[in-house]
């Protein structure tokens, strides 16, 4: 039996074993399975690598950085990051680790972009969140030479805290949230920004998946913005890493 994995915890959220688990279905792929593996502590990683069978795992919330003394390589993408989504176990035993959150985003943008008739050159981006996820946003942003700043709770060099934001928020017509906040079961929750100055110019891209539809979004509608949520990016990126694993 090949196996693969997603590790992170909470899992409660995670798309990951019903999609793997309908893909495999639905291509005819046997002796294959994939499972959740809640890992409150990154500690316990080297005893799930060690698992008869296992062949990838995919990586979330908190431990795309935590991960990364426990592989053997990195990818360039994951370099450039400096956070890992996807390992692959390699034929010699050895531990590779990819991003394919990077590709996940960086097509789900463009694509968004595509339909709504907008170009990258009149966007500014504030990427809220600065963790594993918002790195590969911030990449993605600049190498589609999309300028953004970072938004925190905690001021430091080249980010903004949500206070700062009610003067700025016009110059910024795309705001990506990379945090959790909205994220099942916590749906009544959302980023602190100033909603009422949003406009129709405005583009607001939560990767946030569960609920389809979350009170970021909502309250960015309720003036005019566009909004997409994090499903067609998780899409993606799950075809990358299965590529991976494959290779």
């Amino acid at each position: 039996m090949t196996r693969y994995g997603l590790i992170g915890f909470p899992l409660t959220h995670s798309f990951s074993k019903r999609y793997f688990t309908e893909k495999f279905e639905r291509e005819g792929i046997s002796d294959s399975r994939y499972d959740l593996f809640e890992m409150p502590a990154i500690t316990a990683l080297p005893d799930l690598l060690a698992l008869p069978g296992l062949r990838g795992l995919n990586v979330t919330i908190p431990h795309k950085q935590a991960v990364l003394p426990y592989l053997d390589r990195l990818d360039a993408s994951a370099e450039k990051i400096g956070a890992v989504n996807v390992i692959k176990l390699e034929a010699d035993g050895s531990r590779t680790g990819y991003n394919s959150d990077y590709y996940g985003f960086r097509q789900s943008l463009v694509d968004w972009l595509i339909l709504l008739g907008r170009s990258t050159d009149e966007l500014q981006a504030l990427v809220l969140g600065t963790g594993g996820a918002s790195k590969a946003v911030t990449v993605a942003l600049a190498d589609l030479g999309i300028s953004y700043t970072y938004v925190s709770r905690t001021k430091s060099t080249n980010t903004l805290t949500y206070d700062e934001l009610t003067d700025m928020v016009d110059d910024y017509p795309l705001i990506i949230n990379g945090s959790p906040v909205g994220t099942y079961p916590k749906i009544d929750e959302a980023p602190t920004l100033p909603y009422h100055l949003l406009t129709a110019r405005h583009l607001l891209y939560d990767l946030v998946y569960n609920p389809t539809e979350t009170k970021f979004m909502k309250l960015g509608q309720e003036h005019g913005a566009a909004v997409h949520n994090g499903l067609r990016m998780l899409e993606l990126q799950a075809e990358k890493a299965w590529e991976i694993w494959q290779r």
